[in-house]
């Protein structure tokens, strides 16, 4: 009874610390997130099988390079009409007989197949890797972007905030004039309870719109969503509009640095070799084999020492197999390692066409949210003066609710898209980055 009360209380313990263990961290970094998303991301481990059976294919390849080499031993038990295997002649007894043989045999010539096959696998190996590199790169990027995207929401969310309490504000203020009949108009009051509703409306949307990006991003890391988690805010950074880059320069350098360039480059490669590998198969094959036997028979006299020693022999043979008919399936071979070839050449084409467009695109879509912020930047000021006026003037009784409140959505409205102008050009900025090969320093 005792000791099943300890072993429970163990395993109370246990299932405890393995829950809270399980936990996310209260605050989460950003690379906390790529991290989490990478371990959890299915592709990415797929990737990696994919990459990990094409090193072991790589290693066969060269392994075949080398002798093989066979051994084998029987016994034999025969008993009636049999062939003495010591003299041929047919005898009726029973016979014990033993057989050990071991051989070995390499091939010297065959069109440079073999070497090429290693080629190929070396190259599809390398394209395996890069091809893990590229799924990490790219649950990289969707990570950075969503969790700039709940930064965003965040900040729009608290800016909402901010312009809920200044509504509730000028609500209360109306009210109590109103309560003394002080208001200049009749619907002031009406009019600022309504711009309190919308800014709730603006509220819940906000907050809606967070939980939405919060869930996407846990969605993104493959783990269960936890309410109560925060994000690490980033630094704060200055905007350079295009950081001194042009499309070009990006795209050059993405061709030689990007994995996922490189992985559709190397499996071009690996398809030459493939060619060239069925093509080697057309030429004769050169081979070298050696091998030594002995046998022992009770019949024989002797001991089976005395016999296994002196009854051995040895062989050296050459061999020369001309493929002269196969029903060509060998040259069907090359047609098909052609025509794959060819397919790898497509994808190799246009993965360089795909990645220059959406380079362009984000190269201008940064441009354009740059100079999209600059000028909400000098629209925001104009508007907070402007509202900072229409205040003084509705407080003095000299402007009336409906150019107050227009006042105060404009200066709203102008901070929240300068909040979506920076953050877009961030999102931005950060995809260039990848294609620069730049997201290890972020």
């Amino acid at each position: 009874m005792r000791f099943s009360k300890y072993f429970l209380t163990f395993l109370f313990l246990t299932v405890c610390f393995w829950a809270h263990a399980q936990q996310q961290p209260a605050t989460l970094t950003l690379q906390q997130c790529i991290q989490i998303a990478i371990k959890n991301n299915l592709t990415a481990k797929q990737d990696s099988l994919t990459a990990e059976q094409q090193r072991i294919n790589f290693l066969q390849a060269k392994e075949n390079l080398l002798p093989s080499i066979n051994g084998s031993a029987n016994r034999a038990l025969t008993s009636g009409r049999a062939l003495n295997p010591v003299t041929n002649a047919y005898i009726t007894q029973s016979v014990t007989s033993d057989n050990y043989n071991a051989n070995a045999s390499v091939t010297l010539f065959n069109g440079l197949a073999l070497q090429n096959a290693i080629k190929q696998a070396s190259l599809a190996f390398q394209a395996g890797k890069m091809n893990f590199q590229a799924a990490k790169d790219i649950v990289t990027v969707n990570v950075i972007t969503n969790y700039l995207q709940v930064l965003d929401a965040r900040d729009v969310l608290n800016q909402d905030t901010s312009q809920l309490a200044v509504a509730k504000q000028n609500l209360d203020r109306s009210e109590i004039l109103e309560s003394h009949g002080d208001n200049k108009f009749a619907s002031d009051v009406y009019d600022l309870r309504g711009s309190y509703q919308s800014a709730k409306v603006n509220l819940v949307s906000a907050q809606n719109t967070l939980d939405a990006t919060i869930l996407s991003l846990y969605q993104l890391m493959n783990v269960p969503y936890n309410k109560d988690t925060q994000l690490q805010a980033l630094n704060a950074e200055d905007l350079q509009g295009d950081n001194g880059i042009n499309p070009d320069d990006v795209y050059n350098t993405a061709l030689t640095s990007l994995a996922q360039m490189k992985a559709a480059t190397l499996s071009r490669q690996s398809a030459e070799k493939e060619v060239g590998y069925y093509r080697g198969l057309l030429w004769p094959q050169l081979t070298l084999g050696s091998g030594i036997s002995t046998n022992y028979s009770n019949l024989n006299t002797g001991s089976y020492y005395s016999q296994f020693r002196n009854n051995y022999g040895t062989y050296v043979q050459f061999g020369l197999n001309v493929p002269i008919f196969t029903n060509l399936y060998r040259r069907n071979n090359i047609a098909l390692a052609k025509l794959n070839l060819q397919n790898q050449q497509y994808i190799e084409d246009n993965t360089k066409i795909v990645l220059k467009q959406n380079i362009e695109q984000a190269y201008y879509n940064m441009a354009g949210a740059y100079k999209r912020y600059q000028a909400l930047l000098d629209e925001t000021k104009a508007y907070s003066e402007s509202f900072r006026i229409s205040k003084i003037r509705y407080e003095a009784g000299v402007l009336n609710s409906v150019d107050f409140v227009t006042s105060k959505n404009n200066m709203d409205g102008a901070n929240l898209a300068l909040i979506s102008a920076r953050y877009d050009y961030l999102i931005y900025s950060k995809i260039l980055d990848y294609y620069q090969g730049k997201l290890a320093s972020f």
